[in-house]
């Protein structure tokens, strides 16, 4: 069974993370973005781990309120290169041994539901690993400056740099906003690994801007499914990521990497290099190609900023809300209208989604910290 999969959010116990994070409004939201299968996220924090024993039901994968959860969260291993790391258990249990072994490590799971650890990315992969083999890590969102593997503020340039001698346990790598596997394909070093898109969400809104379609009943064919690179992604265009273009939030500065600017313009001080930069920087490929065995993926943009954009009126409007949860109501859940546009009967609209499924959008890019903004 074909099924929709968002591997990648955070709970409410998480930093600069909605209170609404809670496993009824994941799980509301998720039925209405079309999401079959959601990552827990932060299955390290004491108190989100004893609402998910309570609550989630053992139903080939966990269950809640009808949609499937799987274990995961996403932990920092700090020092002069900053990284985060996406993790997916198989179960529980095996949820609650890599907990056990990061505390006794002197990890600190208390305070934040994305931990922070000082040990090194091939110990962290050591220590979820001697849990399950079956257990997966997957480098989070790779080009973001920030915490990204390959990012341009504290990431490397090689993953054996990262991971050393763990690296062969590394199966798959997260595109994040700002990339799709068209700008990953222009490094060759990246064809053996598997990619992945998830939406990082931070509040049930943002749940499933990107995801995964993967044929998948438990976790054992999720794990093959990604393993045996049997996964299609979803990605928004990656101009729409915040950190696509390089440029200077403070100054409203955007800049293309290929104009050579590194300073900003208006006040001298350094750009932040953007994700299209850096992949720019180790590529060793042209944009365009496409190597033998490479994942399909769709290109689309979230229906609420398709509604933005058409309406003149804000994403968080309650005028784009009401026309969201019409839609809704009148054509099903939302990757459903995305992938198989409906005729609406607004020619404007119609055309805009009908553009959307073809990945034909403009979209202003984003940059140093800046949403994308769809542009008509």
């Amino acid at each position: 069974m074909m099924i929709r999969v968002d591997l990648h959010i955070h709970s409410k116990y998480s930093r600069a993370t909605s209170p609404n994070m809670d496993l009824k409004h994941i799980a509301y939201y998720a039925k209405l973005k079309g999401i079959d299968l959601i990552g827990t996220g932060d299955f390290t924090h004491p108190k989100w781990f004893i609402t998910l024993k309570k609550k989630l039901v053992r139903e080939g994968f966990y269950m809640y309120n009808g949609v499937h959860f799987v274990p995961s969260v996403e932990i920092a291993t700090m020092g002069k290169h900053r990284v985060h790391h996406l993790i997916i258990a198989e179960d529980l249990d095996a949820a609650y041994q890599i907990t056990e072994l990061l505390v006794k490590k002197g990890v600190n799971v208390k305070s934040d539901g994305r931990p922070m650890t000082g040990m090194s990315p091939p110990e962290l992969v050591d220590i979820v690993h001697n849990v399950s083999e079956r257990n997966l890590v997957i480098p989070a969102h790779v080009w973001t400056p920030w915490f990204g593997l390959f990012g341009s503020k504290s990431g490397f340039d090689r993953i054996e740099d990262c991971y050393k001698d763990m690296t062969s346990k590394i199966v798959a790598l997260e595109t994040g906003l700002s990339s799709d596997p068209a700008m990953n394909w222009m490094v060759s070093s990246l064809d053996q690994f598997t990619l992945v898109s998830n939406s990082d969400a931070h509040s049930p809104e943002s749940l499933g801007r990107e995801m995964n379609l993967v044929e998948a009943h438990d976790y054992k064919s999720l794990y093959n499914a990604i393993v045996h690179k049997r996964v299609t992604t979803i990605e928004v265009d990656p101009a729409f990521g915040k950190y696509h273009f390089d440029g200077h939030r403070k100054c409203n500065v955007r800049v293309h990497p290929g104009e050579g600017v590194t300073l900003c313009p208006v006040c001298g001080k350094p750009l932040t290099i953007g994700v299209l930069h850096r992949v720019y920087d180790l590529a060793d490929r042209e944009y365009g190609f496409k190597p033998a065995g490479a994942q399909p993926y769709y290109k689309l943009i979230p229906l609420k900023h398709i509604l933005s954009a058409v309406l003149g009126v804000g994403v968080n409007t309650k005028t784009v809300d009401r026309a969201y949860t019409d839609m809704i109501r009148r054509y099903g859940d939302e990757y459903s209208i995305l992938l198989n546009p409906p005729t609406t009967g607004n020619t404007k609209l119609d055309s805009v989604l009908k553009a959307n499924r073809e990945g034909s959008l403009n979209v202003i890019p984003g940059y140093d910290g800046v949403f994308g903004k769809l542009s008509l």
